[in-house]
């Protein structure tokens, strides 16, 4: 069967998927990558770049030499730390990042980074950036988040004129920012501003696909209470099954530019700020797509069906059938 012709039939109802009515799936499918998430912060930290964390930074250019190893020996040689982070920044440059350094410091490590790199010392630059800077930045990247959930709130209420929505969409939103931070935390990759940035953008993404769903639930939904022979529940998954292939279409089209750049900017040219940047894009482009339709839309009907014109409807619709409901989901009634 063809794309074309399975959205169609998924538009007209004959052919479904019960996605609404195993919302108990999805949400423990969330609910333990959720945990694993928390689990994962719990034993191994965040690994925040030298933005955040404060530090000296070195950028070699110019070099034929692109030995990461050549510059942790020249700085554990100098200063005794090496915990230091190396990256390629383009096909010939490097970046180093350090603890804080003294100014003697400072100047002893970019001497021997040239000599070992075998160019000018006025082709090493040196940074320093104070853990103060870092915490403020930090601080601005959360209020930022905080704004932006608090506001999309009240634009989808506004609009859909219905807080159930607004809470699905936010949640959906949430659970794409636990897990992109989870595959963060457990691939050891860097979060810097451009991390932030990615998150930002996906969380807009996600937005995107969740409202699409949304205006077609809203759609089928209504003047539902005007009829007994569909619940809620069940025009909310026709809508869901309506936006599938539009949503599966939508999701490769943009993650296929953000996995080339993720896959040749990282594994062949080496560039750190893409890394950070796309790896956040990719994995969240990826589950805001699943969670569009596995949360939003679930959510935000587990939570509609708990308000009393809804649950009455449910009830009348399902009595007139022989059916009731248990627990959000249907059985037959025990002859």
């Amino acid at each position: 069967m063809s794309m074309y012709s399975l959205g169609n039939d998924l538009y007209t109802g004959k052919k479904s998927y019960d996605i609404i009515g195993r919302r108990k799936t999805w949400y423990t499918i969330a609910l333990v990558f959720i945990g694993l998430t928390i689990a994962l912060l719990l034993v191994k930290p965040i690994n925040f770049g030298i933005d955040f964390r404060g530090g000296s930074q070195f950028t070699i250019s110019g070099t034929a030499n692109i030995s990461q190893q050549d510059a942790i020996d020249v700085v554990a040689e100098q200063t005794g730390d090496d915990s230091v982070r190396v990256s390629e920044v383009g096909a010939d440059s490097i970046r180093v990042q350090t603890s804080e350094l003294t100014n003697e410091q400072t100047a002893q490590v970019r001497a021997a980074l040239a000599e070992a790199y075998d160019v000018p010392v006025d082709d090493v630059a040196s940074t320093f950036i104070g853990p103060s800077w870092g915490a403020d930045v930090s601080g601005k990247a959360i209020q930022s988040l905080v704004i932006f959930v608090i506001l999309i709130s009240l634009i989808l209420w506004a609009y859909f004129r219905t807080w159930t929505i607004a809470v699905g969409a936010v949640g959906a939103l949430l659970h794409d920012l636990a897990i992109t931070v989870g595959v963060y935390v457990a691939s050891g990759f860097e979060v810097t501003p451009a991390t932030v940035i990615g998150l930002l953008t996906i969380l807009g993404y996600s937005l995107y696909d969740t409202v699409v769903v949304f205006d077609k639930v809203r759609e089928n939904t209504r003047g539902f209470l005007d009829q007994n022979d569909h619940t809620y529940a069940e025009q909310a998954n026709l809508a869901v099954n309506q936006t599938l292939i539009r949503s599966i279409n939508t999701s490769v089209t943009g993650l296929l530019p953000v996995g080339a750049i993720l896959v040749i900017g990282v594994l062949f040219q080496g560039a750190g700020t893409l890394r950070d940047l796309s790896l956040a894009l990719f994995v969240g482009m990826l589950v805001s797509a699943i969670s569009s339709i596995f949360l939003a839309a679930p959510l935000a009907v587990t939570l509609g069906e708990r308000q009393t014109d809804i649950k009455e409807h449910t009830e009348r619709v399902l009595e007139a059938r022989g059916t009731t409901t248990d627990n959000q989901t249907t059985r037959k009634k025990k002859a």
